[in-house]
């Protein structure tokens, strides 16, 4: 029986000591290191990448400003709920970080070609950020509504402010025109309201929704309408992305110059009055691939073109040869640094 009871405490000190054992070479390597007083450098590449991973501090959103500059005038953010609004949006632009990332590179091909345009038109350069919150800066956007372009012109608005929707054409994604024409609306906007910030929030709920809760509400800016949560966000997502294009680093996102997407203007614009039978033939002739062309022109939405009466479009051909050197040139310093 002793015998017995001994064999039962012996197994039982084995398993003991197997879950000990298990326990020691599968616990954290960090925890390991500082046991044994092992730095990162001596324990291991492996040990460095633990390290930084538990220890680095997280990324934060930065904190609400007192107030921001847009367009002119100053937005103050003194009250609980507008500064509550504004730290929402804040945290927002700081972890999407696919959208956020893809914004900042698409800005610096986008922003370069739409500037010129509002500056033109007399429309405050703080604008185009309205542009960045409606499509995310993506040439070829269009929302489940079937608003369309940078710009997010639905149907009959853009027809509306001069641009043509039809088969083969839809100026909806020509950046200069559909520039022109969010100029027009905001333009028109800003006469009646006189107030950039309820001007942006005309953009998404509409001057008339905009107008109606001005009047049954007694007020006469937008930023203190109870309004529907997309449009009042909408307001507050504007002045982030302000913030954040200027300063990208104090959202946690560390660019280098080669990281952003280049403007490269194109080689030449072909003028075209006559309706195209063939748009991959008419590509070939200007040494480009249909598929190139439709790149350069998304307004283009069919594989022919039916002009309409009297009308001249601008066809751009791209620049394949400048485009393969600034590829090329970006490997090359990638490599340097490496």
């Amino acid at each position: 029986m002793f015998m017995k009871k001994g064999w039962v405490l012996f197994l039982f000190a084995l398993l003991l000591c197997a879950v000990a054992g298990l326990w020691w070479i599968t616990r954290p390597a960090v925890q390991l290191a500082r046991l044994s007083g092992a730095s990162g450098e001596v324990a291991g590449d492996s040990l460095v990448v633990i390290e930084r991973t538990i220890v680095r501090d997280p990324v934060r959103p930065p904190a609400v400003p007192p107030f921001v500059v847009f367009a002119g005038d100053t937005i103050r953010f003194d009250r609980v709920d507008l500064r509550e609004r504004m730290d929402r949006e804040l945290i927002a632009f700081t972890y999407s970080h696919s959208n956020s990332l893809l914004m900042l590179k698409r800005s610096t091909r986008i922003f370069p070609q739409v500037e010129p345009i509002l500056a033109a038109n007399g429309v405050p350069d703080d604008l185009k950020y309205l542009m960045a919150i409606e499509s995310n800066l993506s040439e070829t956007a269009v929302s489940t509504a079937g608003a369309a372009g940078l710009w997010q012109f639905m149907r009959e608005v853009g027809r509306e402010y001069g641009l043509e929707v039809a088969l083969t054409v839809d100026e909806r994604f020509d950046l200069k025109k559909e520039t022109e024409a969010a100029c027009k609306y905001l333009k028109k906007s800003y006469a009646k309201f006189g107030d950039w910030m309820t001007v942006a929030a005309s953009y998404n709920g509409g001057m008339n929704g905009v107008t109606r809760r001005l009047s049954t509400q007694h007020q006469k800016n937008a930023l203190d309408l109870h309004m529907v949560e997309e449009t009042s966000r909408y307001m507050f997502r504007i002045l982030v992305a302000k913030l954040f294009f200027e300063d990208p680093a104090s959202f946690g996102f560390q660019l280098e110059p080669s990281d952003y997407y280049p403007y490269i203007p194109p080689k030449r614009t072909v003028s075209v009055s006559n309706s195209i039978d063939d748009l991959a033939e008419f590509a070939g002739q200007h040494g480009i691939s249909y598929a190139e062309l439709r790149r350069a022109n998304p307004w283009l939405r069919d594989s022919r073109l039916v002009t309409a009466r009297g009308k001249t479009y601008a066809i751009k051909i791209p620049d394949l040869a400048a485009e393969r050197d600034f590829c090329l040139q970006q490997y090359d310093d990638n490599q340097v640094q490496e």
